[in-house]
């Protein structure tokens, strides 16, 4: 969609692609590095410097601490820190409970290191996890559960009573949890974020990971990390220096000057401005006859497009974009079956005067 989007010369809400501004100390002292000669391998967990400025800001936001030296790996973007994580933790033809709609690059990856995926439907407005649905695809293949929260495609953040669930059934059936929380200060309305870490008696079992791509707008840097045991850190080190050998030196250097100069204010300046975002493009698709299912954090939105002519998903959102010049990605993406095609995803982590534009393009749907 981002291809066909750019050959139009349309306004691209598909790819999760921030183009707000990247703080000025994060790029400042990533200049710096270059210039003073930090541009050769590091360590393949990270600049220790780094590592302990992620513990710190883990600490202070989610209350659950982790030793620097030893539980904290960084890796090349989230994505990066999961595929180590997969490849150290799973086998061949190991089982791991995906929750649906899912983002596309946890079930490929799952696939790319011979893991099988086994998909739990959670169904719109609510996405309320059924534990009888969770039980039910557990077998003695099962090795883990993939959360995102807030979750990409939908928004939904997981509550504490449904962690506390899933917790439960990964003690019961021995399983680790890797949680995906890149998202975890886009967060809207009454909804707090819950690290899986943080519930007692899950810490040994959860693989926490995270990054800073979409709270500093720096998707391209690739500067991620997974947060865990040392008895499982020190196995993802080992393929993430294999991999990866390590991320980007003097990037690295960015992040950690940001993750120790910014204060909590900037988090919550994050929370307020995309609250905002959030209601805009909500309020388009409303007007345009594509209701939204409202995210309660990150920063996409699934809409409704079966009114729009077509007999998939993808017809729809080609259709879609012909008629308005607005990109977004086909429902189809985000299911291994047939349930979402009528569904659309909007990213609407852009610039207030391109978000405007894309929502005043949107509002003009049902007069054409």
């Amino acid at each position: 969609m981002s291809i066909e989007c750019e050959r139009m010369g349309g306004i691209n809400l598909s790819q999760g692609v921030v183009d707000t501004e990247v703080p000025i100390v994060v790029r400042q002292a990533a200049q710096r590095a270059i210039d003073e000669g930090v541009n050769t391998y590091t360590h393949h967990e990270g600049l220790v410097q780094l590592r302990k400025a992620i513990a710190e800001k883990h600490k202070r936001f989610t209350g659950v601490e982790f030793d620097p030296e030893g539980e904290i790996v960084v890796s090349s973007g989230a994505t990066g820190a999961l595929y180590c994580t997969c490849l150290a933790l799973l086998e061949p033809g190991d089982e791991v409970i995906v929750f649906e709609p899912f983002y596309g690059y946890h079930v490929t990856t799952l696939i790319a290191t011979e893991a099988v995926p086994k998909h739990v439907r959670l169904d719109p407005p609510g996405w309320e996890i059924v534990r009888e649905n969770v039980e039910k695809a557990i077998t003695p293949k099962t090795r883990a559960i993939i959360l995102n929260t807030p979750s990409n495609p939908s928004g939904k953040v997981f509550s504490r009573n449904e962690i506390e669930m899933i917790g439960d059934l990964a003690e019961k059936h021995d399983l680790f949890i890797f949680t995906d929380e890149i998202y975890e200060h886009f967060i809207y309305g009454s909804k707090s974020h819950i690290s899986p870490a943080s519930i007692p008696g899950l810490s040994d079992r959860t693989i926490t990971i995270s990054g800073v791509s979409k709270t500093f707008s720096i998707t391209g840097w690739r500067i991620g990390y997974c947060l865990c045991n040392k008895k499982w850190a020190e196995a993802i080190g080992y393929f993430n220096d294999l991999v990866y050998v390590c991320a980007p030196a003097p990037l690295q250097v960015g992040v950690a000057k940001g993750l120790i100069n910014l204060g909590d204010d900037y988090y919550s300046k994050i929370e307020e401005e995309y609250h905002i975002k959030r209601d805009k493009i909500c309020n388009a698709l409303d007007a345009a006859g594509l209701t939204p299912c409202v995210p309660q954090g990150a920063y996409y939105v699934l809409a409704d497009i079966s009114g729009i002519h077509g007999k998939n998903s993808k017809e729809r959102v080609m259709n879609l974009l012909n008629k308005t010049g607005v990109a977004c990605v086909p429902g189809e993406a985000f299911y291994h079956d047939d349930a979402g095609e009528t569904l659309a995803r909007f990213c609407f982590a852009k610039e207030d005067k391109v978000l405007d534009e894309a929502c005043r393009r949107l509002e003009q749907l049902m007069k054409k």
